[in-house]
């Protein structure tokens, strides 16, 4: 495997469009790194320049320690795994896996080996002699898998592969890549616009929106203190509410309800005294208190098994709780809430106020 630095790339079209943005990421050999962000962000356009699908406008790609800016896709020693598959439907699973290793010319018992070892790993000895149309989704994309495990690559690259699978496929499928990377100890590039596979997979996040980088850390660090306003609303399932307020007397006054400061907040707060600010909650930070400075009007109630997804209005702001119970709360009702933890951020900048 390889470590993979990525320096000041940028991405013009033709048409004079920009789709990247001075973009830099460090990867560790055998660091599974995930891009991820809203279609159109960036991401893809990123990984098909690391493939070399896609020409580098400007900046620098090393792959071990090389410079492979100007090298052609089949010199950089990489494997990528697509979407839609892209198996041969006239080979069986056996001829998909080994296909790259037959135009390399590799003996044929070595071709045998590495085929057979990386159909172990997917668990897909039985499925060799089928036909792709034979497989289930989540099996063709172990195939697609299989392909690029055989050649050894040193850097596994993923483009949204589980896009075409059910709920169920897509988080089986998920595990087995976290569990292959485990045991490949390999280095990995995958994108995503689904936040959930981005926390449960990345070592580290890549956070992109509109051709730049928002953020680059742990799933926690992201999760637990984002860097902007765009980052907080998009990782995090339901998003983080967000409410626009004024930092005046020792509170923040937001339309509907005052949230009170704690004497650390205020520090913090200091010199945004009289300025307009973001408070944001995680709904699981929305707690219900019969003494609460929050009234919600609920208008949906939604039993996921042990939470509860409570949607309501306050002050005419569409906002969701997080309950740790079974709720029974109908639309209509009014409910009392307070929050146990807060973020701030600058109304100006959208950048987290620390």
């Amino acid at each position: 495997m390889a470590s993979l630095s990525l320096s000041n790339l940028n991405k013009i079209y033709d048409n004079n469009v920009q789709a990247v943005f001075d973009f830099n990421l460090d990867v560790k050999d055998g660091e599974l790194i995930v891009l991820v962000g809203p279609s159109g962000c960036g991401k893809s356009t990123t990984l098909r320049m690391v493939a070399g699908l896609e020409d580098i406008t400007s900046g620098q790609l090393i792959i071990d320690g090389k410079d492979v800016t100007q090298m052609p896709a089949k010199d950089r020693d990489i494997a990528m795994v697509f979407q839609n598959y892209a198996l041969y439907a006239h080979m069986t699973v056996y001829e998909n896996m080994a296909f790259s290793l037959t135009l390399r010319k590799e003996d044929p018992n070595v071709i045998h080996e590495k085929v057979l070892a990386a159909a172990e790993i997917l668990g897909l000895t039985d499925q060799l002699n089928k036909k792709p149309r034979q497989l289930s989704g989540g099996q063709r994309q172990r195939v697609a898998m299989g392909r690029a495990i055989v050649r050894k690559p040193k850097v596994f690259l993923f483009d949204e592969p589980l896009s075409n699978l059910d709920a169920k496929l897509r988080g089986a499928t998920r595990r087995e890549i976290l569990l292959l990377h485990k045991r490949l100890g390999a280095t990995m590039l995958y994108v995503t616009h689904d936040q959930t596979e981005a926390l449960t997979l990345a070592d580290r996040i890549v956070c992109m929106s509109m051709g730049y980088v928002q953020q680059i850390g742990t799933p926690l660090e992201l999760y637990d203190t984002p860097a902007n306003v765009f980052v907080a609303s998009f990782i995090g399932l339901p998003p983080m509410n967000m409410f626009d307020g004024v930092v005046e007397g020792g509170q923040i006054t937001c339309q509907g309800f005052a949230y009170p400061l704690s004497e650390s907040e205020r520090e913090l707060l200091r010199e945004h005294e009289g300025k307009a600010v973001i408070l944001g909650v995680r709904p699981e930070n929305v707690v219900p208190d019969d003494e609460g400075y929050l009234e919600m009007d609920v208008t949906l109630n939604e039993n996921l098994g042990q939470n509860t997804l409570v949607h309501g209005n306050v002050g005419g702001h569409r906002t969701t709780a997080k309950v740790r119970d079974w709720c029974s709360y109908r639309k209509g009702d009014r409910v009392r809430f307070s929050f146990n933890r807060v973020h701030f951020f600058d109304k100006e900048t959208t950048n987290a106020i620390r």
